[in-house]
């Protein structure tokens, strides 16, 4: 007799997922071989121009070689190949290669180890988002390591650079050293952006929680890996009473749940009351020995950043009060208000 349908089924997954690492392990060497076959060729063009025995003309030349000698060759035209030439030039430049240094110790500074350790761990086409959309050195190594450490699809890095995610990032980062909390860097935004809910200027409360539900894909993919979602309206008992929460996620690196509580209008400080309420309880009924407390993010329409520091001044729970927004936002408005950020606090501080 054969194996019953069960243990079959079982011994097919096992082959179809070694086919599947091998694939990926084939199609992570083949991207690999090309990011360092288009930073080569980047380089002899880049050089060959610098030094003056090249024009526009020659390498209009090398194209039209290229394509006689290997038709079916895509990507090797004249834009193309100054695309190589702007990669190899961004990221053989001694200033870009000891900020990656100081930022991880691991990658070397010579550039061959820094191409083979960083540039090939991402896909052509996110090079050239990123080298499109982006201005700072900073800027670049922030969507690099993104993509590295998040496995990015296109459209998603798209998306995070579209949406300003750098900026919003370093907004929140600044804010949350500012008010010295112990806060994770990297993980929350301030603003985030929600222009796929498709909501009216005027909602509630319960219009904006439901519009957030039924596009949760969309809402994880703005938060960033690793939420998962515990639920909505989740019951806390405290007493004799039930209380309800907003949207409820845990998540996984910082194995500690996150308390999304929504607020159509601009923070007041006495949100955080119930914010810490709930915080509270959760740690109390809900967390487990083994994970750190609860965070709390309040997500409204608007904030003073001179009353939000008031107000977090003194709280003990590790809270963020950040704002959202329906539509993307301008960077150079997001720019301003990192910089007026900036100010207060150091103003402060003075």
């Amino acid at each position: 007799m054969g194996k019953p349908m069960k243990n079959m089924t079982t011994d097919f997954e096992q082959i179809i997922l070694l086919i599947t690492e091998a694939r990926s392990r084939v199609y992570s060497k083949a991207n690999a071989e090309l990011v360092m076959l288009y930073f080569s060729v980047g380089q002899i063009v880049s050089e060959k121009v610098a030094n003056g025995r090249w024009g526009d003309g020659t390498v209009d030349d090398l194209a039209n070689y290229i394509a006689e000698k290997q038709p079916l060759l895509k990507g090797f035209n004249r834009r193309g190949l100054y695309r190589m030439k702007q990669f190899y030039e961004v990221y053989s430049d001694n200033e870009f290669v000891s900020q990656v240094v100081i930022k991880n110790q691991k990658v070397d500074r010579e550039g061959d180890k820094f191409v083979s350790a960083v540039l090939t761990q991402i896909s052509w086409t996110n090079h050239l988002l990123i080298l499109a959309k982006t201005k700072t050195n900073e800027e670049k190594l922030f969507y690099l390591y993104q993509s590295i450490n998040e496995k990015l699809s296109t459209r998603e890095l798209e998306r995070q650079l579209n949406s300003a995610t750098f900026e919003r990032t370093l907004l929140s980062d600044k804010f949350g050293h500012a008010i010295a909390k112990q806060l994770p860097q990297g993980i929350f935004k301030d603003p985030y952006i929600f222009e796929f809910l498709a909501l009216p200027e005027i909602h509630s409360e319960g219009d904006l929680q439901q519009a957030l539900i039924k596009n949760l894909q969309n809402f994880i993919l703005e938060m960033g890996k690793g939420f998962a979602y515990m639920g909505s309206k989740y019951r806390l008992q405290v007493g004799n009473k039930d209380y309800y929460t907003d949207l409820l996620f845990y998540h996984r690196d910082l194995q500690c749940m996150v308390l999304f509580e929504l607020k159509i209008e601009e923070f007041q400080p006495e949100f955080l009351g119930k914010l810490n309420f709930y915080l509270e309880a959760l740690d109390r009924s809900v967390k487990r020995p083994h994970e750190n407390p609860s965070i709390g993010v309040l997500l409204c329409k608007g904030k003073d950043v001179e009353v939000v520091e008031y107000a977090l001044a003194r709280n003990l729970s590790p809270a963020l009060i950040a704002d959202y927004e329906t539509k993307l936002i301008d960077k150079k408005l997001l720019v301003e208000k990192l910089q007026q950020l900036s100010e207060i606090f150091y103003k402060n501080e003075e």
